[in-house]
């Protein structure tokens, strides 16, 4: 038994173009695939760490570095955990820009914060104990 010469090929409403190749028609899958290009850039090493990030196989990361396929939903949430670029696209999708706009004060918000307490431990260590005098007597005390 033998195909029919019209029925070889899956119709084109799926995506398939019978040359062996699928329609950028997912647009899903497109901006997955360049935001993770952007982010990790076009390589081996960027689908092994995206595979690492999401317990998907290597061969599957690498379909959604081509765009040929999206994320599942667990996968999507675990590369919006490892990435701000993924999650900014995802809201952006989602249309709710916002949302990343406070993400990121709020990352400011804490990076603000280490960088004082970081600050006040240096002046902290600065302050000369009682015990210590340097060894020509000069006083480096700074007065208030």
């Amino acid at each position: 038994m033998s195909f029919p010469k019209k029925g070889k090929f899956f119709p084109k409403d799926n995506g398939y173009t019978g040359n062996g190749r699928h329609e950028p028609n997912n647009w899903f899958a497109a901006e997955i695939a360049s935001t993770l290009k952007r982010s990790l850039g076009d390589s081996r090493a960027g689908a092994k760490i995206v595979a690492s990030w999401t317990g998907a196989n290597e061969k599957t990361v690498k379909n959604w570095f081509a765009g040929r396929y999206g994320p599942s939903g667990e996968h999507l949430v675990a590369l919006a955990r490892h990435s701000d670029e993924v999650l900014g696209m995802f809201l952006a999708m989602a249309g709710r820009e916002e949302l990343m706009a406070a993400t990121k004060l709020a990352a400011a918000e804490q990076a603000i914060e280490e960088l004082l307490v970081a600050v006040r431990r240096l002046t902290a260590d600065d302050e000369p104990d009682d015990t210590e005098a340097s060894p020509d007597g000069a006083d480096f005390t700074v007065r208030k």
